[in-house]
């Protein structure tokens, strides 16, 4: 009797631990977007330089709080790539991505969070235009790069009153975005700045 007295406490303190946690769980839906600042990590030949590219990213996030920590899946459309400048000629790789970060969030005063989480990507459209003796040239370039891309995101956010967020983020590229071939292996790397609205909000 006693074990099943125990067992019973048990299962009765579990459930209400749980409830304690739903009720204190803030579930949001929202929107963000803004600029990004990207380039590649690549490893350059005798008169090739890489430098800042300036693109966008835009799209949805979810938000599942528990207090001081939070998990934020985003699904978000990304403009990338780099400036290229090979002997004195200028280009630029646009890369278009569909990324898909998995952050999480540690929560410290006033809504301040530090963030850190896998970001998978997928390729969704790639060019690289050149000017070459004055002629401005495009060539898509999608089939000679790789369709999925994994990236470690490392930031800081902030939750504002009234739904608003914060964020600033770095996404260092862990995987390359070409076969390597030639000597010519490259990684994405991306900061980007984010503003963002909860449009839907649940909980505290």
């Amino acid at each position: 009797m006693k074990k099943i007295f125990f067992a019973v406490m048990i299962v009765f303190a579990c459930m209400g631990l749980a409830k304690q946690s739903v009720a204190q769980m803030q579930f949001a839906l929202g929107i963000k977007g803004g600029p990004n600042f990207a380039n590649l990590d690549a490893k350059s030949s005798v008169g090739e330089n890489y430098k800042n590219r300036t693109g966008f990213h835009g799209g949805a996030f979810a938000l599942f709080k528990f207090t001081k920590v939070g998990v934020q899946p985003e699904l978000l459309f990304s403009k990338q790539g780099s400036n290229i400048q090979f002997n004195s000629q200028d280009g630029e790789a646009n890369f278009d991505y569909i990324n898909i970060p998995i952050i999480l969030k540690l929560y410290t005063v006033a809504g301040i969070n530090i963030q850190a989480g896998p970001q998978f990507g997928f390729l969704s459209g790639g060019e690289v235009k050149q000017t070459v003796n004055g002629i401005k040239t495009t060539q898509d370039v999608k089939d000679f790069y790789k369709g999925s891309d994994l990236s470690l995101a490392l930031g800081l956010g902030w939750d504002l009153p009234f739904g608003l967020t914060l964020d600033a983020r770095y996404n260092l590229g862990l995987s390359k975005i070409n076969d390597g071939s030639n000597n010519n292996e490259a990684k994405n790397q991306v900061f980007q700045i984010s503003a963002g609205f909860k449009i839907i909000k649940l909980g505290k």
